[in-house]
């Protein structure tokens, strides 16, 4: 079952700013290391420790959260907050163990049993799961989530009974809440009883005609009785709804096979995989597919990536060495047969290709040896049963590998399950949920130079080349791709930090520390510090006030945290006008710079003035025509603006220029 959100409340939980105390403040923690363990601003690190989270950055997310646990190991928060980062790096049983500690600190606060609820779902403790949506209903009786996901669990358990008392306590308090009707579908097709079935999902439907699990399950029934055309159209209805679902392209592939549609088969087995690139039924039975068209070598790449995934499958081994066979890799196919046959002796199928392989390759002997073999099998035939004709149109399914004289034919789950998401809000993050299509981030400094797997291009600015001559320590890169950081990393930045403070602290050279502030605002951007980032910076500017690169960074460090706040529903015009003056400032002093054009188009962006955010986007691109990022950005807001045929051609210099992200919203935007 997939993960689902919990109910809005959770997250606000998430960024809501907690009151826990008061102590020293993180600048000058750092100014004094001695201290760092003596006195902590518990509000600040678990303000940062969220922030972070925010940004999916959860093991140093962690890293905060265990200070603060250090310095009041009796508060709940830190430990729940340590749990929400668990939980995201699949650590469930982590997870748990900190929702444990924190209901020790606090046993009153639902949203700590509904992490270690999901958690414990995960690790498919289904019974403990409800003992905790049972206590989190005795404080929030009325939080349709707890009683959602509780059903869930009976149903996991096959309590089936148990769950439907449950849907229908949901019922009398929801009435028209469709995903109870859709759990009660579930019952009944488990029970079989697929016409009570039907009738739970048309009253779901009903309510809700845009959901497209719905749809889905309304064309598994239709599949299960072969009714192929109708699958096919409940099934063009789900994934116009969900468009990225791998599992209904692969059920629409089948109803279309079935149809003899190869083409459109073929066409949604690879949009299938270019969604879910190791699904199992996608490769096999696309491989079916392509040796059925005569697509033989391509046919035989599926294969190995299937044989790569499960090695033993003796099926996919066979089709693989009929596919050989065909293209003339006599030796490789009879490998391939020999393991199979090694697995099934009396295989007469394989044992005949085998003797054929060997007869074209001159080992006369051993293929006389497989056609005695065959020859004697079939003058014994009562003793091994009559041999089936195959049908291309038949199917097997996927456990279904003891007549290997199936090979050629279609794979299908064995038990096409309903799909259910539980409500979980601890999964994504929030500036994703509503928007399907994102702009590229501000370009900030870092030490870490930006990396791609496709993109050679280097990002020059000379008043960054001219600071790392002129400071010879940490090479200042320009960079909008933060990744995550392992824990090693980010202990490595604490330990700059130290190192760095220290050096401060024992300076008598005042240019000396203040160049070494630039530096240490750097490292806490890195870490997530955006507020101890910025005042560095701020006290750099009053020794400087023309240094680009400090109101560069203190400018991007505020759009980071402005972009935080605005999660918290705090408004942030007030800052963004901090930031479009930074901006601003630096533009005068470098007019010829297309990371600050690209910066402040990016910010006209967030504050949605998209024709200001193209004019500044297209001052980047007129100053390095090679920055695809602006051609990226200026191609999202013209979609925004519904000029899609301009946005379609940014998009594509884009991905000409080595974003390769860009083709699939072209592919979204021009259908």
């Amino acid at each position: 079952m997939r993960v689902k959100r919990f109910s809005d409340h959770l997250f606000s939980l998430l960024y809501t700013p907690l009151q826990t105390g008061r102590g020293w403040g993180w600048g000058f923690l750092f100014l004094f290391p001695s201290l760092l363990h003596a006195q902590y601003n518990t509000d600040k690190l678990l303000t940062i420790g969220r922030s972070a989270l925010y940004y999916e950055d959860y093991v140093l997310s962690m890293q905060y959260f265990n200070q603060a646990i250090s310095a009041k190991p009796y508060l709940y928060e830190p430990w729940f907050f340590r749990g929400i980062a668990k939980y995201n790096l699949d650590d469930f049983a982590g997870a748990e163990a900190d929702c444990n500690e924190a209901i020790q600190r606090n046993p009153y606060v639902v949203n700590i049993y509904e992490l270690r609820g999901i958690a414990r779902i995960q690790q498919k403790k289904y019974a403990d799961a409800v003992s905790d949506y049972t206590k989190a209903l005795k404080y929030d009786p009325e939080n349709r989530s707890l009683w959602h996901n509780r059903v869930l669990c009976h149903i996991k358990s096959e309590e089936f009974d148990q769950a439907l008392q449950e849907i229908d306590s949901i019922l009398s308090r929801w009435s028209r809440y469709a995903p109870a009707y859709m759990m009660q579908a579930d019952i009944n097709m488990q029970r079989k009883d697929t016409a009570a079935a039907i009738i739970s999902i048309e009253k779901s439907l009903d309510i809700d005609p845009y959901d497209g699990q719905a749809w889905s399950a309304r064309s598994i029934i239709s599949l299960s009785r072969e009714e192929w055309k109708e699958s096919e159209e409940y099934l063009d209805k789900a994934i116009h709804l969900m468009p990225k679902h791998a599992g209904c392209l692969i059920n629409r592939a089948l109803a279309r096979y079935n149809q003899s549609n190869l083409r459109g088969a073929m066409n949604d087995y690879d949009t299938a995989l270019d969604l879910e690139p190791n699904n199992f039924l996608g490769h096999y039975n696309r491989g079916l597919l392509r040796a059925q068209v005569g697509d033989d070598n391509r046919a035989i790449t599926d294969f190995d990536f299937v044989l790569r995934l499960e090695p033993d499958n003796m099926m996919a081994l066979f089709n693989r060495a009929v596919l050989l066979d065909k293209t003339g890799d006599l030796k490789g196919a009879i490998r391939d047969y020999s393991k199979v046959i090694d697995e099934y002796p009396n295989f007469w199928t394989g044992l005949e290709f085998r003797a054929s392989c060997y007869r074209r390759l001159g080992m006369n002997k051993q293929a006389e040896h497989d056609e005695f073999t065959v020859y004697k099998a079939k003058l014994e035939k009562h003793l091994y049963g009559k041999q089936p004709k195959l049908n291309k149109r038949q199917m097997r399914k996927r456990s279904d590998d003891e007549d290997p004289e199936k090979y050629n034919q279609l794979v299908v789950e064995d038990e096409r399950e309903l799909e259910h998401e539980y409500k979980n809000e601890y999964r994504g993050r929030v500036q994703n949920r509503k928007v399907e299509v994102e702009l590229l981030p501000m370009f900030g400094l870092s030490f870490n130079p930006m990396q791609s797997d496709v993109r050679s291009n280097v990002y020059f600015d000379h008043h960054i080349d001219e600071m790392n001559h002129r400071l010879r320590a940490r090479t200042i890169f320009i960079n909008n791709k933060h990744d995550a950081f392992s824990e090693q990393e980010s202990r490595s930045y604490f330990a700059y930090l130290d190192s760095i403070t220290n050096s401060i602290n024992r300076t008598q050279n005042t240019r000396h520390a203040v160049d070494m502030l630039i530096l240490r605002a750097i490292a806490f951007s890195a870490i997530r510090n955006f507020e101890s980032a910025i005042e560095d910076l701020s006290t750099y500017l009053q020794e400087d006030s023309i240094c680009v690169p400090a109101l560069w960074q203190r400018a991007y460090c505020q759009s980071r945290i402005n972009q935080f706040q605005a999660s918290e529903g705090t408004n942030i015009e007030l800052k963004n006008a901090n930031v479009l003056a930074d901006l601003n400032h630096a533009i005068t002093l470098d007019a010829q710079n297309a990371y600050l054009y690209y910066n402040r188009g990016c910010l006209h962006a967030i504050r949605q003035d998209y024709r200001l955010a193209i004019e500044d986007f297209t001052r980047a691109i007129n100053i390095d025509s090679n920055l695809a990022e602006a051609y990226y950005n200026r191609g999202i807001c013209a979609v925004y603006q519904k000029q899609n045929e301009a946005g379609i051609a940014d998009l594509s210099k884009a991905g000409e220029l080595g974003l390769y992200t860009a083709y699939s919203i072209i592919k979204k935007y021009r259908k």
